[in-house]
């Protein structure tokens, strides 16, 4: 029999928990300072309903109808003779390419939190304070240490099952999650200068496009990849599709999309008012990049009245928020593996944790013993050739595939969809948008992956 969510809220908060992630207090904050605040967050939040909530609606339709993984959704929708089946390599390969480098992103959540709680950056200088992200990069010994903790942590709370471990554990920490970013963008707010910041982010100031199409690529991108939460990245690979098969009819699915979707968005904004006023307050650029939380940012607080305690809080915020991510993703990994093996669980978790870490090795060691392999050119790391493989061609051509497969006469087809996304109570998909999802929504996707790698390599 399969496994249900013990309740609505279970669903949406792990569905949720999947989506937030890193991106969402990393990228967003940083991406809005390089492309002119309010503005960029403006052109997201359009691309965020237009593109990002319908697909994630056909993901949520595939899982409920199919009451299977991705390992075998696509064996039990699809038209007899075709090969939509395939799709099941690709979400495979998705979810272990992302573990594979975000358990060491969240081990470095993990590291910074330790360091913030016992106050290992007071009495240091902002040079030095720079200098202890690379020192932590350079350390084979923490970097694979924090990377094994992570893995140890996921694969310990899975083994507890759906309803006692996964889903007790995720309702948990993302309701601390929410607590927590609360008190930080309260706290940030009350900083002497903070409101310039706000200002930047809440108004919007044309002028500042210096190039519209720069811009609404990044905001495409951002609202594409936040549902799927940068590095999460949960649509296209069977991450959001699984908790559809673990719920019943009771609700229309549009309704379900939307509350994950406006949580998701709820986290990226209030991140936004979490690090944008506290740069404005101690006059830093929020524009500078990934090096934005872990270098200026405990700068910031090494600055700040009981900063090592605001620091320990915004660390332990983002390691929830990676957490919640890496047990979504692993509960899916051990469905997908168990169906499509006929394992039991308990081989499967110890499997399943074993591969994980045994893959995740090289984007640790990428940074020390590995630092000569430097597949995308000088400075590059096995990280980045990681990350490029998941968000720039398995997440867009993996939700390309669940689009068409939603739509087309030769997958499982729009009516089929409409009639699954459609049962139960709540908002309806509406049938008008049809010709969009069909052929729009493809487009764009397109548009973005393509994008993708003319910014990569040109």
């Amino acid at each position: 029999m399969r496994d249900r969510f013990s309740n609505r809220l279970g669903f949406i908060l792990i569905s949720a928990g999947c989506a937030i992630g890193i991106g969402n207090v990393w990228r967003f904050p940083y991406i809005v300072g390089q492309y002119g605040g309010a503005v960029f967050v403006l052109i997201y939040l359009f691309f965020l309903v237009i593109l990002g909530l319908p697909v994630m609606v056909m993901e949520y339709s595939v899982g409920r109808a199919s009451q299977k993984s991705a390992a075998l959704s696509f064996d039990v929708l699809e038209p007899k003779g075709t090969k939509w089946h395939f799709m099941k390599y690709v979400a495979m390969a998705g979810n272990y390419i992302l573990m594979m480098f975000y358990t060491s992103v969240c081990g470095w959540l993990f590291y910074y939190f330790y360091k913030m709680l016992i106050g290992d950056f007071n009495g240091l200088n902002a040079s030095q304070i720079n200098d202890e992200f690379g020192l932590m990069l350079s350390n084979p010994f923490v970097q694979v240490g924090m990377m094994f903790l992570v893995v140890c942590i996921g694969f310990f709370i899975c083994s507890k099952g759906l309803q006692n471990g996964v889903e007790k554990v995720s309702k948990y920490m993302m309701l601390c999650l929410l607590v927590l970013m609360l008190i930080l963008a309260i706290r940030s707010l009350i900083l002497p200068g903070a409101m310039a910041g706000v200002k930047f982010y809440l108004l919007p100031d044309f002028s500042k496009m210096q190039n519209i199409s720069e811009v609404v690529f990044a905001a495409m991108g951002q609202a594409f990849f936040t549902c799927q939460a940068f590095f999460t990245l949960s649509l296209g690979i069977g991450a959001i599709a699984i908790f559809g098969s673990y719920i019943d009819k009771s609700k229309k699915l549009t309704s379900e999309a939307i509350t994950v979707v406006c949580l998701d968005t709820f986290v990226a904004l209030v991140a936004g008012f979490i690090v944008i006023p506290a740069c404005f307050a101690y006059n830093v650029d929020p524009g500078q990049g990934p090096g934005l939380i872990f270098q200026t940012l405990p700068n910031i607080f090494a600055n700040m009245q009981l900063g090592n305690v605001w620091g320990a809080l915004f660390f332990l915020f983002l390691s929830f928020a990676a957490l919640t991510t890496i047990i979504a993703v692993f509960e899916n990994i051990i469905t997908m593996t168990m169906e499509w093996t006929g394992w039991s669980h308990s081989k499967t978790i110890k499997v399943s944790f074993v591969l994980v870490f045994v893959l995740s090795l090289p984007c640790a060691l990428g940074f020390n013993v590995l630092s000569f392999i430097q597949p995308l050119g000088a400075g590059s790391t096995i990280q980045d050739l990681e990350d490029f493989i998941v968000s720039n061609n398995l997440l867009p051509l993996g939700s390309l595939c669940y689009v068409l497969f939603c739509t087309s006469k030769y997958g499982w087809g729009f009516k089929n969809f409409l009639k699954e996304a459609n049962c139960g109570e709540g908002i309806s998909f509406p049938k008008q948008v049809g010709f969009y999802v069909s052929y729009i929504i493809p487009v764009i996707i397109l548009v973005i992956f393509i994008q993708g790698y003319i910014s990569k390599f040109l």
